[in-house]
């Protein structure tokens, strides 16, 4: 599903140049629960963010199903990235004038769904995330964890081809941790749904089927379990 292939990225502001990919290879297939781990600086969210389209690669291409997306163009990069990749943040990135519903009905207004289907899917994943109470609410009348797991939702409602989650745990407290990770593990199983997470949190990493460690812009490791 997701090939990367001899990816470097260099950042130079003119005066210093950092160098925070060295040349990675990798392959990820279709349903894999996989952490990408690292100590800070080590390229892990850079690779991450690379392999979303969200950044670009110096040298080297990423290649998902059988689009170069380092060959698009900025506007057939937003579309592919509307139709192919769920975003999941560390900070939720949840509209605030918006309902949990609204939240995720966003993404498939913008690809043009009619109203019954965007409907019947929110409230389907607001219930697979255990959120159909919460449907009418705000992000500020939610707790951290319900809003991560609303970022799910919406990570989800555009149908994609798998989902990046960027430190997702990172501002959650262990019972909420633990509830999030047994619901994407729980898509994952039984969805097949394709997970990539960027983390440093021990608790992500225990529940990873993979985990590949990123240091000094290099892959050091890659284990499945």
């Amino acid at each position: 599903m997701i090939t990367v292939s001899e990816i470097t990225k260099v950042y130079d502001d003119g005066k210093v140049k950092v160098q925070a990919l060295r040349g990675i290879d990798l392959e990820i297939k279709k349903g894999e629960f996989t952490a990408i781990v690292g100590p800070s600086g080590s390229g892990k969210t850079t690779l991450l963010n690379i392999i979303g389209g969200l950044d670009t690669p110096t040298n080297g291409q990423v290649t998902i199903g059988e689009t170069n997306i380092a060959s698009l163009s900025e506007n057939e990069l937003i579309d592919f990235r509307l139709n192919h990749i769920g975003f999941v943040f560390q900070s939720y990135n949840l509209i605030p004038v918006l309902t949990a519903k609204e939240n995720v009905e966003f993404l498939m207004l913008l690809q043009k769904k009619n109203e019954t289907e965007r409907n019947e899917r929110t409230i389907k994943l607001l219930k697979a995330v255990g959120l159909e109470d919460q449907i009418n609410k705000k992000p500020s009348k939610m707790s951290g964890g319900q809003q991560q797991r609303v970022a799910v939702a919406r990570a989800l409602a555009s149908k994609p081809d798998f989902v990046l989650a960027d430190e997702p745990t990172a501002n959650l407290d262990s019972t909420s941790t633990a509830n999030l990770l047994d619901i994407m593990l729980q898509l994952n199983e039984e969805e097949n749904i394709t997970f990539v997470f960027s983390t440093h949190d021990q608790r992500v990493i225990n529940r990873a089927k993979r985990v590949i460690t990123v240091e000094d812009g290099k892959i050091l490791s890659d284990e499945r379990k």
